[in-house]
């Protein structure tokens, strides 16, 4: 096969945000695209208008070129084989409908939706699989078109084969044989002449001369009546991928109920396009070697498709933090301040490109101090968003805490008050050109030997006065960011408290 002719598509639903699995998807379907040297097109499948909110294309287009998945063709660009937008394409939906029926390989349905609903009610009632029990299956055709012309409603349904097997074979799996009898007759045209995915996808995908189907393993039990379907209309179908499941640490399927499914719900949360693109490409595909944190270059470099497995995949949040942590760690500071900023926007006001007021106490603090106060938390971040609780002392005009904690272990509430009287003594005594991490470290640290003290009991009680926290950068980092007036003003306060 020329490779110029292979073409691939991406055919979501704007029914909202983008769903993880989606971007799955997205991603497998584009890495295959890419190693295959092939064209790689969006598609709309809107038919389902109760479904359709608004917004929800822009918004699609938007999230992946975030994560860095673009298209060679589709609504927002254009293309030799549009409208790329399925509720554009109606008219052709209903000529191959009615193409079939002329074929014998579709037929009319006159069924009402009461009746289809007591039918349905009777077969789960009797343990049976739910089908259609093909009640308009033999009507003639000249008795259908009495029954049109007389106004009644109808949906046309695909004529599956009574008995026999169906052969289909998957690309990841090989041959698969499904019985003929288990097969329901699909609706393809509903009654208000929107097409069912079972119809329009492969009418769009032969007509976009799509050469490679991808998607999740749950549209297996359609494969069957899709390949019934090319071979209905004459069409050599295309080549057909079925990526795995994913399912969460119990096993079941991913649900809102249980967390965010939604790319935009980890974007906003602060996950990182680098983060996210790394954790989907190994939901289901397994590289070569030992290395788990791949770029999106690396990744599109090591991806072969002998490499996907079809075995359930498993979201593990866990996973994706500790991807994410990683890739927030590969920042500059500069990088991560700005990323950071939108999300310190209830502590800090923007004055200009360099300048930060602080909200709680007016004070006008640089871009420089922002950068020193988001490093600190660097390491410990694992999302974005976790710059708000790791930093916010920073930015507090008096820090809120009980006295019980400025207290190191054996010690008593007299004894750290006198540790820390003595460390105000030294630190007020400290030149301002000392003032750095290191120095004051150096300073502090021989204070304690010399005095034969304990660290705990000198370093615990400064830690707490200077964050009002128990877990926080060292007190030496955070005191060089502070600086040496407020540093100090905070261990008056915190000797008044004790």
């Amino acid at each position: 096969m020329n490779n110029s002719k292979i073409r691939l598509r991406l055919a979501p639903s704007p029914t909202g945000f983008l769903h993880i699995g989606n971007l799955r998807t997205a991603l497998f379907s584009y890495l295959i695209a890419k190693k295959l040297g092939a064209q790689f097109i969006l598609r709309i499948e809107d038919t389902d208008q109760k479904r359709e909110v608004e917004g929800a294309v822009e918004s699609l287009v938007k999230i992946l070129d975030w994560v860095g998945i673009n298209f060679d063709e589709g609504p927002h660009l254009g293309g030799d084989y549009g409208p790329y937008i399925q509720s554009e394409r109606l008219s052709l939906y209903q000529k191959y409908a009615e193409e079939l029926i002329e074929k014998g390989e579709a037929y009319y349905c006159f069924c009402t939706a009461e009746r289809l609903d007591k039918m349905r009610a009777e077969q789960e009632a009797q343990k049976m699989a739910p089908r259609y029990d093909r009640a308009c299956h033999d009507l003639s055709l000249e008795e259908a078109r009495k029954k049109i012309a007389a106004g009644e409603k109808y949906v046309i349904r695909q004529k599956m084969p009574l008995s026999g097997e169906v052969k289909v074979y998957d690309e990841m799996r090989g041959e698969i044989v499904f019985k003929a009898a288990e097969l329901d007759d699909q609706v393809l045209l509903k009654s208000d002449g929107f097409p069912t995915y079972q119809l329009a996808s492969v009418v769009d995908d032969h007509l976009m001369e799509i050469t490679h189907v991808t998607r999740g393993a749950e549209w297996l039990p359609s494969y069957p009546k899709n390949i019934l379907l090319y071979q209905s209309f004459g069409w050599t179908a295309p080549k057909f991928f079925h990526f795995p499941l994913i399912l969460n640490k119990g096993g079941g399927k991913l649900s809102k109920r249980q967390g965010d499914v939604f790319v935009e719900d980890y974007r906003s949360k602060g996950y990182l396009p680098e983060a996210i693109i790394n954790f989907c490409a190994l939901l289901g595909w397994h590289p070569d070697g030992d290395k788990e944190t791949l770029n999106f270059s690396e990744i599109i470099e090591n991806f072969s498709i002998k490499n996907l497995g079809i075995s359930p995949a498993v979201f593990d949040l866990d996973k994706l933090d500790f991807y994410n942590g990683y890739y927030i760690r590969q920042k500059n500071d500069q990088e991560l301040t700005k990323l950071c900023l939108p999300y310190l926007e209830k502590y800090v006001e923007k004055i200009n490109d360099h300048e930060f007021k602080i909200i709680a106490c007016e004070e006008v603090v640089s871009l420089i101090y922002l950068e020193q106060v988001i490093a600190l938390s660097k390491d410990r971040m694992k999302k974005l968003s976790d710059i708000v609780e790791l930093s916010e002392f920073f930015f507090k005009e008096k820090l809120d805490y009980e006295a019980s904690i400025l207290v190191w272990k054996k010690s008593t509430a007299p004894e750290a008050k006198n540790k820390l009287q003595e460390l105000k003594q030294l630190l007020e005594n400290t030149e301002k050109e000392n003032w750095s991490k290191l120095k004051l470290e150096e300073i502090i640290v021989s204070y304690i030997k010399e005095k034969e003290g304990k660290n705990g009991d000198y370093l615990w009680p400064l830690r707490v006065a200077l964050t009002g926290r128990e877990a926080s950068p060292s007190p030496f980092e955070v005191a060089e960011v502070l600086g040496k007036k407020e540093s100090l003003a905070r261990i008056e306060q915190a000797i008044i408290k004790l």
